[in-house]
């Protein structure tokens, strides 16, 4: 029976890669030299960018997007934290969604069942959602639909078996 898993992963490697082109830049750049802007990373895929005012965030911000965008991450899994100014510096998080959590879970399951599809389940298995069904061109009709629907979270289509 063919089936595909419905996932939402991100490359961090390629992650890394981004953040360390950007700190490159804004090392590089007019309008950052001697002041103190900074990229960090961590394992859950928080970036903290640390800097001297709200605006140089902003253009620390639309550096770091630019980055992303050329290394192949989708920045749909973007989600911004809000700027905090701590004594002289300014901080804050970028968070990179991965993962599909329960409520989304649910919800793709449910977008499928009221689709009528033939002969197409869904199951939740973890953070990825496995779907099944009898002819290949069902399944097909399902990724179309999951592409169609208001989902804020990137999704990729793996394990595709025949």
């Amino acid at each position: 029976m063919p089936s595909f898993d419905v996932v939402s992963e991100i490359d961090m490697h390629e992650v890394n890669n981004a953040v360390d082109q950007a700190s490159r830049e804004v090392s590089t750049r007019f309008d950052f030299k001697g002041k103190k802007a900074e990229y960090a990373v961590d394992e859950q895929g928080v970036i903290t960018m640390t800097s001297e005012s709200e605006f140089q965030l902003q253009q620390m911000l639309d550096i770091l997007y630019a980055k992303l965008v050329k290394r192949g991450v989708d920045i749909a899994c973007v989600e911004l934290g809000k700027v905090a100014m701590v004594g002289r510096d300014a901080h804050q998080t970028v968070t990179l969604r991965h993962g599909i959590d329960s409520d989304l879970a649910r919800r793709i399951v449910k977008l499928i069942k009221e689709a009528k599809l033939k002969k197409v389940q869904a199951a939740i298995q973890g953070d990825q959602v496995r779907v099944t069904g009898k002819k290949r061109d069902d399944l097909q009709a399902a990724i179309a639909l999951l592409r169609e629907s208001e989902i804020d979270l990137p999704l990729q289509y793996k394990n595709f078996r025949d």
